[in-house]
């Protein structure tokens, strides 16, 4: 076996790769690489499912970064038990079949109880006063305290909301060294996710981007160095390009304007009620599930997005078995927006009704994805001062509201989740080893997990 080293850069695309990449650069022009098509959709959660397992979407059961939960009438976000995933990961096959192998997963999604034999993963902690601790998981348990102790705190404030930055992929760089250093895995995955916060926040070819690529690049190449010393084999992938955004559509609007979607007030504000709705959206990026309680209406709710701009495509039925999606997590319709569209979740009419977790950084509550949490709200007089004395009240021991999220969707400028059109723009793969099929220009995202097994098993010159 030959230790491998996966980085997962996430946004990265050919057309970002240049003056400002000169280690990502290097590493591609010395090395291979193929363009890869993602699957549909393209998200996170997808991608990296599709990636560790060779099956897509409607065979690993990984939808979207969250979907409706029928049993529960609940809709589920960002949620981290591996056995959401159905078929087999690359490590466990090659922990079946390659006695002595071991796998450190660091971030990478859905990592409680994955069978990895190290695992790092965010998760905060909840008291109950209501306080929110901010930490990591890790497996072994054991290793928590050292690790953070050596490291110091995961930087949670840089990994998502309107701080996000180089921090939190630094620190997950250096984790993945620490890793190393005491384990020796023989497959390592590491997520590296800054460019997916500030392409979607300034959107692809803006004058900000080309500072946040030499601080990837930076972070990048020097574990391309560290690896290479160790001689440990390096692959790059990614999971999606970033397209730029100038408009949005509000599906849940849409829905509750023709009758079909249901709220409720609780306190001051409006609920989704999503068991009581004939039908609501669960938005995600550029793709929406649109869940319809009674099948004979789904041509109807259909038919109010077709001619909504925007659209991409409406699918239902054999259109979304053909797109790889047909699971029973799916919804009964999908929506699939043009490359410069982009869902929300808002479901009220009026923003005085809105529920108090809209204007947080509260992944897990919001019935959908939520691009806005990138930005500060601009209305407020000196928000940084608000957020101080609310950061106190939680060191004090108090409860404490962080109300600084704007609901404006005008601020997102790049997304994903519709395929990227400009083959420059989607994601690819860059290795130091030769691919089984040298001259393909193009994989699908699905192939990457033959291409892992290659790399932990093949010989030079096989």
């Amino acid at each position: 076996m030959h230790k491998t080293a996966v980085l997962n850069v996430v946004g990265l695309t050919r057309s970002l790769i240049g003056p400002g990449t000169p280690r990502i650069r290097k590493f591609m022009q010395e090395g291979w690489s193929a363009r890869l098509q993602e699957p549909f959709p393209a998200l996170t959660c997808s991608s990296q499912a599709a990636m560790l397992t060779g099956a897509p979407p409607a065979g690993n059961g990984i939808v979207a970064n969250g979907w409706y939960f029928r049993e529960l009438a609940e809709v589920g976000f960002w949620k981290q038990n591996n056995g959401l995933i159905q078929g087999e990961k690359v490590y466990d096959k090659l922990k079946r079949e390659q006695p002595g192998f071991t796998c450190a997963k660091l971030f990478w999604w859905y990592n409680m109880y994955s069978g990895a034999d190290w695992s790092v993963t965010p998760r905060p902690q909840y008291p109950a006063d209501g306080r929110k601790i901010f930490d990591v998981y890790t497996e072994p348990d054991e290793i928590h305290d050292y690790m953070v102790k050596d490291l110091g705190p995961f930087p949670f404030f840089e990994f998502w909301g309107p701080g996000s930055g180089i921090g939190s992929s630094k620190w997950i760089a250096a984790c993945a060294k620490w890793i190393f250093e005491r384990k020796r895995p023989t497959l390592n995955l590491v997520y590296l996710p800054h460019l997916d916060y500030c392409l979607q926040r300034f959107g692809p070819g803006a004058p900000e981007i080309r500072k946040e690529l030499e601080a990837i690049d930076t972070v990048v190449g020097d574990l391309i160095d560290y690896y290479r010393e160790r001689g440990v084999r390096i692959m790059i992938v990614s999971e999606y390009g970033i397209t730029k955004v100038t408009r949005h559509t509000h599906p849940n609007r849409i829905l509750r304007r023709a009758g079909l979607l249901k709220v409720r007030t609780s306190l001051t504000w409006e609920l989704l009620d999503a068991g009581a709705s004939a039908a609501f959206a669960v938005s995600d990026h550029q793709i929406c599930h649109i869940y319809v309680k009674d099948k004979a209406r789904i041509g109807e709710v259909a038919a109010l997005f077709e001619k909504e701009p925007g659209q991409r495509a409406v699918l239902t039925g054999d259109a979304i078995e053909k797109a790889g999606l047909r699971h029973d997590r799916s919804g009964d319709v999908i929506l699939m927006a043009e490359p410069d569209n982009w869902y929300t979740y808002y479901y009220w009419n009026d923003d005085r009704k809105a529920p108090d977790f809209a204007r947080c950084v509260d992944i897990h509550r919001k019935p959908g994805y939520d691009p806005v949490e990138l930005f500060l709200d601009p209305a407020i007089r000196n928000v940084k001062l608000k957020m101080g004395l609310t950061l106190l009240k939680k060191m004090l021991g108090f409860r404490y509201y962080m109300d600084v999220i704007p609901l404006t969707p005008e601020l997102v400028k790049g997304s994903h989740g519709t395929p990227a059109d400009n083959p420059d723009e989607a994601p690819l793969v860059i290795s130091d080893v030769m691919a089984l099929d040298p001259g393909a220009e193009a994989l699908p995202m699905t192939a990457v997990r033959d291409l892992i097994e290659s790399h932990v098993t093949r010989e030079p010159g096989t």
